[in-house]
């Protein structure tokens, strides 16, 4: 009777530990893959050169008319932490003022908690460079939309871009980078 109940509080044990390890690494999301195809912003908008029709000739046009255009600020490719990763990263201005983070053919695997961060680390290569984006500054942007395609992502005001010199791929539950990507100011 003793060892009935033992076998049965093990197997129940197992189960639990079974199924908080599958909650926990999430295994299965190695074999998935969610595709992204955002709008990625132009490179550059065309200015608004011609004045209003009613303004003289000699008139120029308003500021206001005259938007600036989108700007590259820092761009860079990805490289391998954790998982084999490639795509590349710029961090642009648009020409309302608003900095936007733009991911290009991001190829990476899908995990549990990953999450887009900007953070004033450098990029290392290999492994030793698989945790270092969480002992700086560090600024998460959002939750990775998918592990492969072009992905857009907004800034925070608060955020300057200049503050930051690398992207990555960042493994929350894991405390580790999938990959990363230095962005070197254009």
């Amino acid at each position: 009777m003793l060892r009935s109940r033992l076998a049965r509080a093990g197997i129940a044990a197992a189960v639990v530990v079974a199924v908080l390890g599958l909650y926990w690494f999430q295994p299965w999301k190695l074999f998935t893959d969610t595709y992204v195809d955002d709008a990625l912003p132009p490179a550059a908008t065309t200015p608004v050169t011609s004045a209003p029709a009613s303004a003289p000739a000699s008139a120029s046009p308003s500021p206001a008319a005259t938007p600036a255009a989108n700007e590259i600020l820092a761009s860079g490719d990805f490289v391998t932490h954790e998982h084999e990763t490639t795509g590349s990263a710029e961090i642009r201005r648009l020409a309302d003022g608003r900095h936007q983070l733009v991911i290009r053919d991001l190829n990476t695997s899908n995990g549990p908690d990953l999450r887009v961060w900007l953070t004033d680390q450098p990029v290392i290569r290999g492994t030793a460079g698989w945790k270092v984006f969480d002992d700086g500054k560090w600024v998460e942007l959002a939750r990775l939309k998918g592990n492969k395609g072009n992905q857009v992502y907004e800034l925070p005001a608060s955020a300057d871009p200049a503050d930051f010199r690398s992207v990555s791929i960042w493994c929350k539950r894991f405390a580790v980078s999938f990959g990363a990507a230095d962005l070197t100011t254009t």
